[in-house]
């Protein structure tokens, strides 16, 4: 008998598969007809601040590297953001961002079409996820399709990890297939290969790039465990899930060791206090769950309290709404059949509100999975049978008491007409429907249509990147004129948000200085470059801010005292500067520099004599004060992403020689001269320098491998043999 059970339950989940996947592709496909309606609206409505200053060149840089056959663990380009995988957000190990970006950049488009092209496909797929979960959870397909419509269009989502920080929605696209996974994996009903489930969403999680979601992760980690505890009362109810998460973790082990390894000694691991207590959700912006228009003073990224409109809340008026009618007026029977989402919701928003610690900072990151839970908790209040009279009248007695409370406390702020009335309308629909059809097919379908249109009119009538920058980045940017590929550049120029934002200069900007790291779309060699980590020595070297600016005292003093052929920036082999027209300074010594190029943005300096080699032989350094170095004859150089090749003859004598790479520094360098392995150090760890014995003569080769890359690929090939065993296994048994 219990086998016969056990085949109908089997067989039924087969028959209910391909109707659900053609489910999850059917909400994607909405959530995708829905961006077209934002790109109709505003064509660069996911072209924003660090998606030009950062994202979109480092992954033409990533394009740049995989056509070559070069894997994009460093960038060439930028000494700042040199080194991709240790930035963590540019999703360097994960293998679906890396196809995207290879795909994407196969077509002609313009930079606002890459950046809607890289979001849409992630929130295609984070809808498709969010629909398998839900629909796992015995929601019906109408609010599976409501509960992904929340997860993937909902305003942090929209106004901030598709628009600005990719990293963000890389990393939270896989969180509910990560939690599908999960919830398969407990389930004693499935085989006991199940706990292969969560494995390869947990992977595309962490090497999404955002270290916020791999908390979230473990939340959700934890509360599942708890849950499954409590309610099995067995400790080994637990263990497949967390096996395959551990599996997870160790398929994504490069990516998270990296990131642990760049912290160490970092600018972001030095950052202000002052940042944990920025954006955090007030408690006085609640109401913003319901009229997204409501304004309240925020904690900004300058620390300051300033109103802001509460986007970021935004969820499609019905989820919100309903759960709180629901809380009241049947509170008793809601915390029965979701006390343990109850929770998980409770936790995630006082998270929301409560400052952060350590590298994390501005803690409405938290938001997106707030969403997905009220999502559900919402899904599981309308499929209850509620009485007709609480589930219509409440949601629009609601809206309307949220509305006549914006006008009261003065909250409406600059966005609220005509969006409450449309959202009122909406809100008076929902009362019609919900008294008019009671029939399971076309009530569960309302709150979608709902939700639809009331997301599409907020962000049809608030702004998605009120509270970020925008620049005019034209496609010449492709092109390296008026510089010189050849040449290492230093760009000194002002705080860039405030003086090449839009608002400033509408006219396009970034030719001749190459803000944040704008340098990699043209393949042009910069100090400067965008990075949140800053774990090159040449970033705390020159006090460089996370946009790429230089320290304007800072930049004073180089070009004034350290520009000469002796000087620091000869050292790095710097043999290019760009001073912005708003600064009144030029490199010194005259007789060192010239002019080659003046623009309405800044003037374009280069060293009288030839580029700097890549790899140069010192004869002393301030270093070593009291030692004299033999002069080595260096050809036939290869300086690749990854690594520098040339051929060393060192003169016989009593004297090494001491050969300095221009490039930023990292800890995991390795030299060999033939056979011999040498010893690499750096100079105050800004670049590398080995030191060459005397007589030795051969092809020497510099590599970055560090430790983490090699014990984080030997840690990922183990668990992929494993899963692909484990799969075969399961493959077999199943036949």
């Amino acid at each position: 008998m219990k086998r016969r059970n056990g085949e109908t339950i089997n067989s039924r989940r087969l028959t209910q598969t391909p109707y659900n996947f053609l489910g999850a592709l059917s909400a994607g496909l909405i959530v995708f007809f829905f961006c077209l309606l934002l790109l109709w609206h505003n064509p660069l409505v996911f072209w924003n601040d660090d998606y030009e200053l950062s994202i979109l060149p480092v992954f033409a840089d990533v394009a740049r590297s995989w056509s070559k056959g070069q894997w994009p663990i460093l960038s060439p380009y930028s000494w700042v953001c040199g080194n991709l995988a240790g930035e963590f957000q540019y999703g360097t190990f994960s293998v679906f961002i890396n196809a995207a970006i290879i795909l994407i950049w196969k077509f002609p488009l313009t930079f606002p079409q890459q950046a809607a092209s890289l979001s849409i496909a992630h929130l295609f797929v984070l809808a498709a996820g969010a629909f398998l979960l839900a629909r796992d959870r015995r929601l019906s397909t109408a609010l599976s399709i409501f509960v992904a419509l929340v997860a993937s269009l909902n305003g942090w989502i929209i106004c901030w990890g598709a628009t600005d920080w990719f990293g963000a929605l890389g990393a939270f696209t896989w969180l509910p297939w990560a939690w599908w996974g999960a919830e398969r994996a407990l389930d004693p009903r499935r085989t006991k290969w199940r706990f292969l489930w969560p494995a390869p969403f947990v992977y595309l999680l962490v090497t999404g790039g955002f270290p916020y979601t791999v908390l979230m992760l473990l939340v959700l980690v934890g509360w599942l465990s708890i849950k499954s505890l409590v309610e099995t009362r067995s400790i080994f109810s637990v263990l497949p899930m967390l096996f395959g998460v551990a599996l997870g973790f160790g398929l994504s082990a490069p990516a998270w060791l990296a990131i642990l390894d760049l912290l160490q000694g970092s600018a972001r691991e030095l950052q202000s206090s002052s940042a944990h207590w920025q954006w955090l959700v007030p408690p006085a912006a609640l109401p913003g769950l319901i009229l997204p228009s409501w304004t309240v003073n925020w904690t900004d990224f300058s620390s300051k309290n300033v109103p802001h409109t509460a986007t970021e809340l935004a969820c499609g008026l019905v989820a919100s709404a309903v759960f709180i009618a629901a809380f009241i007026w049947h509170g008793r029977m809601l915390v029965t059949r979701l006390k343990w989402e109850l929770v998980l919701l409770l936790i995630v928003l006082l998270l929301c509100m409560m400052p952060t610690a350590g590298p994390f900072r501005w803690s409405f990151r938290w938001l997106p999975f707030f969403h997905l839970v009220l999502a559900i908790c919402a899904a599981e209040v309308l499929q209850m049978k509620l009485r007709p009279a609480t589930a219509a009248t409440s949601p629009l007695a609601i809206v309307l008491l949220t509305a006549a409370a914006l006008l009261i406390f003065r909250t409406s702020g600059s966005y609220s007409f005509p969006l409450i009335t449309i959202l009122i309308g909406l809100a008076g629909v929902f009362f019609l429907f919900e008294f008019r059809f009671r029939n399971p097919e076309i009530r569960y379908w309302v709150p979608v249509a709902i939700t639809f249109c009331a997301l599409l009119a907020t962000y049809f009538c608030i702004p998605t990147n009120g509270d970020v920058p925008r620049y005019n980045f034209a496609q010449e940017l492709l092109k390296p004129a008026p510089l010189d590929p050849q040449r290492l550049y230093l760009s000194v120029y002002p705080w860039a948000e405030l003086t090449y934002c839009v608002s400033n200069k509408p006219q396009p900007v970034g030719q001749t200085l190459r803000p944040g790291s704008t340098s990699m779309w043209a393949g042009l060699h910069f100090i400067n470059g965008y990075s949140p980590i800053r774990a090159a020595g040449v970033a705390r070297e020159f006090a460089t801010t996370i946009h790429g600016e230089i320290n304007p005292e800072k930049g004073s003093y180089v070009l004034n005292s350290q520009a000469g052929k002796d000087g620091e920036l000869a050292l790095l082999g710097v043999d290019g500067i760009i001073v912005a027209r708003e600064l009144d300074i030029a490199p010194r010594p005259a007789s060192e520099w010239e002019m080659v190029v003046s623009t309405n943005e800044g003037r374009v300096f280069h060293r009288r004599d030839a580029p700097f080699a890549r790899v140069r032989s010192v004869t002393s350094i301030d270093l070593r004060p009291n030692e004299q170095f033999a002069t080595a004859t260096i050809s036939n150089i290869k300086d690749s992403r990854n690594c520098v090749e040339a051929d060393i003859d060192v003169p016989n004598g009593n004297r090494s020689a001491l050969l300095t790479f221009s490039r930023p520094y990292f800890r995991g360098y390795r030299a060999r001269l033939g056979n011999q392995k040498l010893t690499v150090t750096s100079y105050r760890g800004l670049f590398p320098m080995a030191e060459i014995p005397a007589g030795a003569s051969g092809r020497l080769l510099l590599t970055y491998r560090p430790c983490w890359l090699m014990w984080g690929t030997a840690v990922a090939v183990i668990c992929a043999f494993a899963m692909v065993l484990s799969f075969v296994a399961a493959n077999f048994r199943h036949k």
